[in-house]
């Protein structure tokens, strides 16, 4: 089991994983999104992996009483473990070991889905008090390659505050997208917040930086998440907490990440995740390659 790092600034990272995942149904009707595979490995075990190379220690999901799976994920299965060993299938016995293995990991439910700001907020009661920061991997976003959050961890530790991850968009499809107000830095890939706008008219956008969904959130934001008031549908909302410690000076900042993010959460997302994963495994790409080649060509 990893131990949390004492270079990263959180020991605990935070997955909402208690959504229902209608944008995939039927198939979310019984298997929990997140454990819909990425290839051969479910987006929560890729989640967690991320989670742990940037020095977490700990993994708080945020379940609710349908999606119980998610967690039966990182148990342990002596029996198919059992299997696996005496029929000598040691790759695979690998495999199936590798979750239970990469982390603690912690159940912490939400018994209504009051939206992402509430889910955060049932988390507090979890940490030690010594932690000052926490981390929020929205498990819909997949951003690679790994390593987004060890540079957020640093902007952190220069600036202080919350640090939250942005890509960049066409101009013609901010309008999908939570965008930043920002300034700039020294550094050309990190931004001061000075706001968010919540799906802008393109016309209105303040900047083509969207948010992806990564934060180091300091822990000023659970009394931020108590002070907020429900939005649309009685929701507590993440961004507005962020944006209350933004009006009362809390240095909030983005780092633009310049690799790849793929949205799990709806099929056609989904399909370009397996893809770039399997053109990258030594097991399936070259074949796929090869196919994918053919059928464009045809």
């Amino acid at each position: 089991m990893t131990s949390h790092t004492s270079d990263s600034p959180f020991r605990t990272a935070v997955v909402p994983a208690a959504g229902l995942g209608t944008r995939f149904l039927p198939a979310t009707k019984t298997v929990p999104k997140e454990l819909l595979p990425v290839v051969d490995t479910p987006g929560i075990e890729l989640i967690a992996e991320e989670a742990t190379e940037a020095g977490a220690g700990r993994l708080a999901i945020i379940t609710s009483e349908r999606k119980v799976g998610v967690m039966a994920h990182f148990s342990e299965d002596a029996v198919l473990e059992g299997t696996l060993e005496d029929r000598g299938k040691d790759v695979l016995l690998h495999k199936v070991q590798r979750a239970p293995g990469l982390i603690e990991v912690v159940d912490v439910r939400q018994e209504e889905p009051l939206g992402l700001g509430h889910a955060v907020a049932q988390v507090e009661d979890v940490l030690g008090a010594e932690e000052e920061a926490v981390a929020v991997l929205l498990p819909d976003d997949l951003i690679m390659p790994f390593g987004i959050l060890r540079q957020m961890s640093e902007v952190r530790r220069e600036h202080g505050g919350s640090v939250l991850c942005a890509f960049e968009v066409d101009p013609d499809n901010v309008s999908s997208y939570g965008v930043f107000e920002v300034e700039d830095t020294s550094d050309a890939t990190v931004k001061r917040v000075r706001g968010m706008v919540e799906k802008p008219a393109a016309e209105d956008a303040p900047s083509n930086l969207a948010a992806a969904g990564r934060y180091v959130l300091d822990r000023a934001v659970f009394d931020a998440l108590r002070r907020i008031e429900p939005g649309a549908g009685g929701e507590l909302q993440l961004t507005d907490a962020i944006d209350l410690l933004i009006g009362e000076g809390h240095p909030v900042h983005v780092v633009v990440h310049e690799g790849t993010r793929h949205d799990l959460g709806n099929p056609g997302g989904y399909i370009k995740a397996c893809v770039d994963f399997a053109l990258d495994n030594a097991a399936y790409g070259d074949d796929l390659r090869g196919w994918l080649t053919e059928r464009l060509g045809s």
